[in-house]
């Protein structure tokens, strides 16, 4: 009777721990909302999909807004079954339900992503824009909040009046880290090359920033600012993980992409958004990431584990 009752035990202990096993792999439920932007929405938002799903930690649905000027009565997203919303839309008014929606997932601790020029949207949403800390263009000039660079060591929000968002031509350019123990770049190097992309400078909002993760220089030999720009950090809003991330401007083509193709992208992206969704980094630093002088790519948008 014993032996029967202990073999019993230890087959629900089995089968309770396989479970465990599968829902610990069980991949992180993600929203792409996209539809609209300046950039190339039609390329970005697959290739943000490909990324994630080719990690095997993702599955990735898509909220595509009706085109730019059309009827968005009907564009109403349910953010509610998700553990990550990734921003990829720069385009016109959502409906007031879908902002409402939006604003109680942050608040309630949603996981988010800022992708590029999605800190461009919605100048006239005071929430929107202290759920992305800072933007740019739209008419965004000091009453937006201040400009915000790395001086001295220390990150300087500055009042002076001015418009809000640019940079100069697209190049490549070397990422500065800055708070190195934060687990979306612990271990990663604080200095590596970055593909040419654009850098986006003069940006500025309510500048609620958490963690400051890599700026970089914006040369005035390029067209830019002359300063150290922060380009990935996280965003101190309610309850809510909120990774921005500045770099990444879409090519013309999916096989045409370098700043996507830059495997510093990729991995940032990757780790973003898992903390963005769990509060904790499990990927183990890939060998293919680029160092200060060597720039590397990531073509198929998946790590060659070969």
């Amino acid at each position: 009777m014993k032996s029967s009752i202990l073999t019993r035990s230890l087959t629900i202990l089995a089968s309770t721990m396989i479970a465990c096993s599968i829902t610990a792999r069980k991949p992180i439920k993600t929203l792409i909302v996209t539809g609209q932007n300046n950039h190339n929405w039609e390329v970005s938002h697959v290739v943000i999909k490909d990324i994630l799903e080719n990690s095997g930690l993702f599955s990735v649905d898509f909220a595509v807004s009706p085109e730019k000027g059309q009827d968005m009565s009907g564009f109403i997203v349910d953010f509610s079954p998700y553990k990550l919303v990734v921003l990829d839309y720069n385009g016109d008014a959502w409906p007031q339900e879908t902002m409402t929606r939006f604003e109680n997932y942050a608040r309630k601790g949603g996981g988010i992503i800022v992708y590029h020029a999605a800190d461009n949207s919605f100048p006239n949403w005071a929430e929107y824009n202290k759920i992305c800390a800072l933007g740019g263009w739209e008419g965004r000039d000091e009453n937006a909040g201040p400009y915000a660079y790395w001086s001295g060591g220390e990150l300087v929000k500055d009042l002076s009046p001015g418009r809000g968002g640019s940079h100069g031509r697209q190049h490549e350019y070397m990422m500065n880290a800055r708070e190195s123990d934060h687990p979306i770049i612990k271990g990663l190097p604080n200095r590596w090359a970055h593909a040419q992309d654009e850098l986006y400078d003069r940006m500025r909002g309510p500048a609620n920033i958490s963690s400051l993760l890599y700026t970089a220089y914006s040369d005035t030999a390029t067209g830019g600012s002359g300063r150290e720009e922060p380009l990935m950090f996280t965003v101190e809003y309610g309850k809510a993980r909120i990774f921005h991330t500045m770099p990444g401007h879409c090519g013309p083509a999916y096989a045409n992409n370098p700043a996507m193709q830059c495997t510093g992208f990729q991995v940032t992206l990757l780790r973003g958004a898992e903390w963005a969704a769990t509060g904790r980094v499990s990927q183990k630093i890939p060998k293919d990431f680029p160092t200060s002088t060597f720039i590397t790519y990531r073509y198929d948008y998946k790590e060659n584990r070969l």
